[in-house]
């Protein structure tokens, strides 16, 4: 998965030859997962039409500040593309353009934009090889870079005056490749390995039959996903799930018994920056597992049980440089045996929810949590889709990280 997915990008297009290339930029960007909205320079619509780019991105595309149709004129709001934009791409990025970035002036949508928007910005210059190489085309190259815009720089190549040099557009291939890798770049787990444990287990009691428990994994995979969108290298321990895992960062390893997840929590924990054990794992399991199906009889059946090893526990022992955070599942007194729990498994953090609280446990879509540190100071989030759920206990994470 990119690091585009799920992003906003504002793709400005100006009057310049290489206009041309970006139908297959924004191709690009969607195939990335990116939402894409276009806005065009009025001249620009010389060298591409807005009903391609538009056909392409599945969003209208602007290039003035209002239109009319039979009755009104609809005000082409500026201010909200900039608010909306998570990035920001003018591309082709002319001479023309970029002399009036750099001075502020503000007379076409595109650079009303511009001056709008909060996120960040980068550009891609094209023009020939004597203006690209012109002692103004320079200062306005570097003074965007010093306002904190990010240059996307030109090639060398066949010009459209039939000259060889710099100025060529840089390729829409390269141009997401560049973006990609600046964003990773800035991650803020970007180098961290994370290990995340998911899922109910399954105890067998014959070979058809099991102890489980309602657990989704929803809560771990979203942990996961939101991890890797922060450039964390994520090994995903799953019991039996539904949920799917389709980032390139996740690598996910299915297990099934408590047994298997604490094998494999213990392979991989040696290596990992950070722990987070959301899986909800079986405190029991059946002594002694039949190796034929239990046939149905008129008597009770009595199956005697015993502890599980208790794969949190055992890693808060052999902590060494490990970030270690447990959840805790409660149904009574519920901060009570959350604090203990912290102190007897050695946990950095612990994530506390609440079977009492609607909303919250498991399959369900949201999530209602405590986030609770070693020095038990908690923090109380309200109601909230396991998706958000998950960005409040990364970002408790990285604080603690950065401490």
């Amino acid at each position: 998965m990119s690091v585009l997915s799920g992003k906003k990008v504002l793709l400005a297009v100006t009057a310049g030859i290489a206009a041309y290339k970006t139908a297959h930029l924004v191709r690009l960007f969607i195939k990335s997962g990116a939402e894409v909205k276009v806005i065009m320079t009025p001249a620009s619509k010389d060298f591409i039409t807005p009903l391609t780019l538009s056909t392409l991105s599945k969003n209208p595309v602007h290039s003035t500040f209002y239109e009319k149709d039979e009755e009104n004129e609809l005000w082409n709001n500026h201010v909200e593309l900039g608010l909306w934009a998570d990035i920001m791409l003018i591309a082709p990025a002319t001479a023309n353009t970029l002399s009036k970035m750099t001075n502020g002036t503000c007379d076409n949508l595109v650079l009303a934009t511009y001056l709008s928007a909060k996120c960040p910005v980068y550009f891609a210059p094209a023009m020939d090889l004597d203006m690209y190489k012109h002692p103004s085309t320079k200062n306005s190259l570097e003074a965007l870079q010093s306002f904190g815009n990010c240059m996307i720089p030109a090639t060398s190549g066949e010009l459209a005056s039939g000259l060889v040099g710099e100025g060529r557009m840089a390729e829409p291939e390269d141009i997401v490749e560049f973006i990609e890798k600046d964003i990773a770049s800035k991650l803020p787990l970007r180098g961290k390995k994370i290990l995340i444990t998911a899922g109910p287990t399954y105890e067998a009691i014959d070979p058809v039959r099991f102890i489980g428990n309602h657990s989704s994994g929803k809560m771990g995979f979203e942990i996961a996903k939101t991890a890797a969108n922060l450039g964390a290298e994520v090994i995903l321990i799953s019991g039996p799930s539904f949920q799917k895992a389709t980032h390139s960062l996740i690598h996910r390893v299915d297990v099934k018994s408590a047994e298997d997840m604490y094998q494999a929590c213990h392979t991989y924990y040696a290596e990992v920056d950070v722990a987070i054990l959301s899986a909800a794992v079986a405190d029991y399991r059946p002594k002694n597992v039949a190796n034929q199906k239990i046939k149905k009889k008129d008597t009770a059946l009595t199956i005697e049980l015993e502890p599980t090893k208790d794969i949190l526990k055992s890693l808060g022992e052999n902590k060494k440089h490990q970030l270690l955070v447990g959840f805790a599942l409660e149904t009574n007194n519920e901060l009570e045996n959350a604090k203990s729990k912290i102190e007897r498994k050695n946990l950095d953090l612990i994530v506390l929810n609440s079977l009492r609280d609607k909303g919250a446990g498991f399959a369900t879509d949201t999530n209602k949590i405590t986030i609770i540190d070693a020095d038990f100071n908690q923090k109380e989030f309200e109601l909230k889709s396991k998706s958000e759920v998950s960005k409040d206990i990364i970002n408790e994470i990285i604080h603690k990280l950065h401490a």
